[in-house]
């Protein structure tokens, strides 16, 4: 883009350049040449009048001699005078000592006028985003010198502990966070990013002064978004998998519909409640979606059938994969419903309905058709990986009934 954009502007420069020089670099016309030229033909003229008035008899012979000695002496003054006058006296500024200049000039006079008044920095991206990068350091930095004139102040206490957390300042965060004071106890979304930080300085750790946080804020706001992930993954860490999944399983309800976390944590919930021991839980639907829902299709809106495991296959399953029943509208990537279980439980019977959705805009009950398809994973990850076990895709109507998959191939 900075080649682009230099190229095009020495090229519009260079035109401007050649359309100004030109006519500086025209020969000029020779002055006397012509001025001789135009006083002979006068004076042709002049005789050949002289000689018709002779003709006519309008003059007599010794008027016409007189008359043509003195034009022949004045044409010889004439271009005695054009002969002999002085040169003109050169000068230094000539027409191509005068275009050198300009061309020199106008370039580097509009290089200036752009350096000077323009952003030379806007057209390199590495450049703008350094500059934008210190500007916002200066802004940071200069809150940090107000606070400290001024200490006093909760929410700029706040406001820099956040910023310090984002430019990576991971020190300076912590010290800006334990200035804010009453503030912090009242805010869950504070007391959350404050228990974050703690555990990204600690390596990861929540145990201690995070976990302290994370209740505080959870005492505030029981479905506290942020607060339940920090909560079950402390759990989960603890070897507390039931406790992870019902952390889990309350922050997935409050997530507004067709948010990307969804399937994310959806995964997560999986595999904590397989490695606790506990059946498969139906997806709750986000809050909103409760309040809101959408007309289901008439009939009977599930898929159902059995899903089995290839023998070849078998001695490639471990105890802990996960194995996902997954129905999608065809021509889409959106899951209108998920059914996840170990995969030890094959051959399994499932059923495909909205209370497996993974969002109410999309699900079972607004589908005419569905693709069908299963999948076991190491991982549990919702994103197909290299190494999943994996069905063929059948498209099959909504109310089919005993449907039959087969897991009988390796993904590449």
């Amino acid at each position: 883009m900075t080649v682009l954009f230099i190229a095009i502007a020495a090229l519009l420069t260079l035109l401007v350049v050649a359309w100004v020089v030109r006519p500086l670099l025209r020969p000029a016309p020779q002055a006397g040449v012509s001025s001789q030229r135009l006083n002979a033909a006068i004076y042709r003229d002049q005789l050949q009048t002289l000689e018709r008035d002779l003709a006519r008899g309008a003059i007599s012979p010794a008027d016409y001699e007189t008359t043509r000695d003195e034009l022949q002496l004045r044409l010889l003054d004439d271009t005695e005078e054009l002969t002999t006058a002085p040169p003109t006296s050169a000068t230094f500024w000539t027409a191509r000592r005068t275009a050198a200049v300009v061309a020199l000039l106008l370039p580097l006079g509009t290089a200036g006028m752009y350096w000077w008044l323009g952003t030379p920095q806007a057209i390199d991206p590495v450049s703008a985003a350094k500059a934008d990068s210190d500007q916002v350091m200066q802004m940071v930095d200069g809150l940090a010198a107000r606070l400290k004139a001024n200490p006093d102040n909760p929410r700029g206490w706040a406001m820099l502990a956040r910023s310090y957390k984002v430019m990576g300042r991971l020190q300076e965060a912590e010290q800006a966070y334990a200035r804010i004071g009453p503030l912090l106890e009242t805010s869950p979304d504070l007391l959350a990013d404050y228990a974050d930080l703690l555990a990204v300085r600690a390596g990861g750790s929540l145990d201690g002064q995070p976990m302290v946080l994370v209740n505080k804020a959870l005492a505030l706001d029981p479905i506290h978004p942020m607060s339940l992930m920090l909560a079950g993954t402390a759990a989960y860490r603890q070897g507390n998998f039931a406790g992870a999944a019902k952390h889990w399983e309350k922050m997935l309800a409050v997530l507004e519909p067709g948010s990307p976390d969804i399937e994310e944590l959806q995964s997560y919930i999986a595999d904590a409640r397989a490695k606790a021991g506990m059946k498969p839980a139906t997806v709750a639907l986000p809050q909103a979606a409760k309040k809101n829902p959408l007309p289901a299709r008439p009939g009977d809106a599930s898929v159902s059938g059995v899903v089995d495991l290839d023998a070849a296959l078998k001695a490639r399953v471990a105890p802990d994969d996960v194995l996902m029943v997954i129905a999608r509208v065809p021509g889409t990537r959106m899951p209108v419903a998920v059914l996840r279980a170990r995969a030890t439980e094959l051959p399994l019977k499932f059923t495909l309905d909205d209370a497996l959705a993974m969002s109410p805009q999309a699900r079972m009950s607004l589908a005419s058709e569905v693709d069908v398809e299963a999948r076991i994973s190491k991982s549990g990850m919702a994103q197909p990986e290299p190494g999943d076990l994996i069905s063929a895709v059948q498209t099959v109507k909504v109310g089919t009934q005993g449907l039959k998959i087969r897991v009988a191939k390796v993904r590449p």
